[in-house]
């Protein structure tokens, strides 16, 4: 005797289910209000703190198109451009030797990154500028036999400071950049014949270059900012232009926001650029993974269809 038992699975039907006029609820989120609202109320205490403080906005508005301050950011960008290119060729030569099978290479790298990476960069720009001190004339066979007074000026220590000490960083991130490239693909350009060069070169480098764009776009906006520390060794870029300025008419809160206001303006910029470049980038690198997943697809299907 068999004994048969049916589960009844319960179903909707269309009855059940609430019509177009059943009033929506929302959630109500009071603690949303409430920190949005204290968030306000905190931005319009510091407006008004700006606004009736003893700053007077009609000399803000004065020196923002000044010739001298002008000058000195153009100064600014020229120090920061000089010093990044400097530390971006410092950190690729650096952090491939940091990757070399040369010990000597390897711990050439390692200290030139504990040294300036583990010293502040204004006491890094200190030294450059008194560098004549300990070499007191620069002499290449043929080639060069200067003072060092006159050879490293405000600029040059400047670009020299700045630049070498970002290199320190970049160093680190190259490797980190390089290390994260998939090693059979270094395996497989060995397998083509290429010498370690070219695999550096062609596979390695261009996608480390990828990988750590961001980072040098960080870079770029950090370097315009760390540019204004030249002032200390009296390098007319815009601050120590600014400073000039209002160790005269006593407007120093108003010249600062002058300087604040180009350097906002300057990283606004590098932002934008360093957006359009990654997502530039990125396509690429989606284009190009869609390809491989169109081709390992495509010769899926071809070899099905050749075992059937």
């Amino acid at each position: 005797m068999t004994r048969s038992t049916s589960n009844a699975t319960p179903t909707l039907s269309l009855t059940d289910l609430p019509g177009p006029d059943v009033p929506v609820r929302r959630l109500s989120h009071p603690w949303r209000w409430i920190s949005g609202g204290a968030v306000l109320l905190l931005l319009a205490l510091v407006g008004r703190a700006f606004a009736v403080g003893q700053i007077q906005w009609t000399v803000v508005g004065e020196f923002l198109t000044a010739g001298v301050i002008i000058t000195g950011f153009g100064w600014t960008l020229l120090i920061s451009a000089c010093a990044l290119a400097l530390g971006v060729v410092l950190g690729f030569a650096f952090g491939i030797m940091r990757l070399s099978e040369n010990p000597i290479l390897r711990f050439a790298a390692w200290l030139y990154v504990w040294i300036f990476r583990g010293t502040p960069v204004l006491l890094q720009l200190l030294i450059w500028f008194n560098i004549a001190l300990v070499f007191p004339r620069l002499y290449i066979p043929g080639l060069v036999d200067e003072r060092m007074v006159d050879v490293v000026t405000p600029f040059v220590a400047a670009v020299l400071g700045l630049g070498v000490n970002e290199g320190s960083y970049l160093t680190e991130v190259v490797r980190g950049g390089i290390s994260s490239v998939d090693r059979g693909q270094k395996e497989a350009a060995h397998t083509l014949g290429m010498t370690p060069g070219q695999t550096m070169r062609r596979i390695m480098l261009p996608q480390t270059l990828r990988l750590i764009l961001p980072v040098l776009g960080n870079s770029a906006i950090g370097m315009l900012k760390f540019s204004s520390l030249a002032a200390t060794i009296a390098m007319g870029e815009m601050l120590n232009a600014a400073q000039r300025i209002y160790f005269i008419n006593g407007a120093v809160i108003e010249l600062l926001f002058v300087c604040a206001a180009w350097y906002l303006a300057g990283t606004t910029v590098l932002s934008i650029g360093q957006y359009y470049l990654e997502r530039h980038f990125g396509r690429d690198a989606a284009a190009a993974a869609s390809t491989r997943s169109w081709f390992k697809g495509r010769a899926r299907r071809v070899a099905t269809v050749g075992e059937a």
